[in-house]
């Protein structure tokens, strides 16, 4: 196989499995120096197949090793989504001698002549650092008589007990545990709140902090599989409420997405993050169920988004959540060139040429109608970023980043309804195959794959009928 063209699309920043095929992250812990990334993974194929926990390990959330895969298909079945969490206090029995980790996850059945398929909850230790595991003698510990979508488990401790949060069908159910093993049904979240365009996956719950006060507020994450009677395919949504150990209230009754581009999909966070961090880190799987079997790479499939920071903020009355790429991110690139209080009523161009790039403008609309950013990958390949002042939207078009043949979904504009389009903010992250953009310090987010020639070779800022001022302009490329 003609290794460039395996690795013309591998990212420089985002993990990618060295071959075969990943989805959903799964089990992200900390745990003695290391953040550990488990993943969805068929490792005999790169398209979807019988579910693997592959793993890999990073000291900081940007460069990954990839280790041996962690927990493999046995009697119970394939092994889908789950979380991880370190038992510190021993309250499995598993770890007398010092803390290790404990895997919580799913395993799926197929049903046999023509019956539904089974889905119940197992559990797996490691003694060392999850290098090996160790499956639970009495798996599966969790099981459902009549639920058929009945997974992802995401497991945290809370006040004294373990919380499970359960994607079941088109609800998030919450259980409670003291030790792991033995689970007790709390509640049902769901009917009447948020989207139900496609059955609910990969929840979390988390508490975060409001942005510049002393409140804190709990996030419920509920990615929403593909339905083909849209053409979004699948996302995210989050909801913002109360947690009470035992019950999930939503505070509002609008549809809330996590992002508004097309490829950020079944993101959960970081547990045990030690305290003197104090972040909530997240991670999403940077594709699309309505196209992810079809992406144009060859030999591997899929990434992982850069982790993100997750706070809440308030904005006129109404809470939010925000998404900061992480710090470490940081120590990757240098500054290439800083722009400031430049007038633009055509086009102002950066020469870049880089395998990745990071950039951060903040633009101020005098009295154009358009405005917005080209990143050209190549002479022809390029991705738009357009803020239309008029319909008071941000709009990213792939149409013309590279290779879109294999999905007529793929090509969509991908729009932010926005609140203002005066003064705007921009943080845009390149990968070799991958477009990074987040609006207003972490206001929105829209993660964009892209399939072009290269990275990038240069960036315009363009204003269409009327001015604008680049107040301020950052252009960072690899150290």
């Amino acid at each position: 196989m003609n290794l460039q063209k395996i690795d013309k699309y591998r990212p420089n920043l985002h993990f990618a499995p060295k071959e075969n095929w990943m989805n959903d992250p799964n089990g992200l812990v900390y745990f003695k120096g290391e953040y550990h990334l488990f993943f969805q993974h068929n490792p005999n194929d790169s398209v979807w197949g019988p579910m693997y926990w592959g793993h890999a390990v990073s000291k900081d959330l940007i460069t990954w090793k990839e280790l041996d895969i962690a927990l493999s298909p046995d009697e119970n079945g394939t092994i889908f989504s789950g979380s991880a969490v370190v038992d510190w206090d021993n309250t499995t029995g598993f770890f007398p001698e010092e803390p290790g980790l404990v895997a919580i996850f799913t395993h799926h059945k197929d049903g046999a002549e023509g019956k539904p398929p089974v889905q119940t909850q197992s559990i797996a230790y490691s003694h060392d650092q999850g290098r090996t595991w160790i499956k639970y003698d009495g798996n599966p510990v969790l099981r459902h008589e009549t639920k058929v979508d009945f997974r992802d488990p995401k497991v945290f401790w809370h006040e004294d007990k373990w919380i499970m949060v359960l994607a079941t069908g088109q609800t998030i159910s919450f259980y409670s545990s003291f030790n792991l093993i033995d689970w007790q049904f709390e509640s049902e979240f769901g009917e009447g709140a948020g989207s139900h365009d496609g059955v609910w996956e990969c929840p979390d719950l988390f508490k975060l902090k409001v942005e510049n006060s002393g409140e804190e507020k709990w996030v419920l994450l509920v990615s929403i599989g593909d339905n083909p009677q849209f053409e979004v395919g699948s996302r995210t949504q989050y909801f913002i409420g109360s947690f009470n150990g035992s019950t999930f209230v939503t505070e509002h009754n609008d549809i809330r997405w996590l992002d508004f581009g097309r490829d950020n999909y079944a993101g959960v966070s970081f547990s045990d993050i030690p305290r003197e961090d104090g972040r909530r880190i997240y991670l999403g799987w940077m594709s699309n169920w309505r196209y992810a079997n079809q992406v144009p790479t060859h030999g591997w499939r899929s990434q992982m988004t850069i982790p993100r920071e997750l706070s809440v903020r308030k904005i006129n009355g109404s809470y939010i959540v925000i998404q900061r790429l992480v710090k470490e991110l940081d120590s990757y690139f240098s500054l290439q060139e800083k722009l400031d209080d430049i007038h633009i009523n055509d086009v102002e161009t950066i020469k870049v040429d880089a395998r990745y790039m990071d950039m951060v403008f903040e633009l101020e609309n005098m009295n154009a109608k358009k405005y917005g950013i080209t990143i050209h990958h190549s002479e022809n390949h390029s991705t738009t970023i357009t803020i239309d002042t008029i319909s008071n939207s941000l709009i990213l078009d792939r149409e013309k980043s590279g290779d879109i043949s294999f999905s007529e979904m793929f090509s969509n504009e991908q729009v932010i309804n926005l609140k203002s389009n005066d003064n705007i903010q921009l943080r845009i992250v390149v990968d070799s195959s991958s477009v990074e953009l987040l609006v207003n310090d972490g206001e929105y987010a829209l993660t964009s794959l892209v399939y072009p020639d290269k990275a990038c070779d240069s960036i315009s800022i363009f204003s269409l009928e009327g001015d604008v001022k680049l107040k301020e302009g950052n252009v960072y490329v690899p150290k």
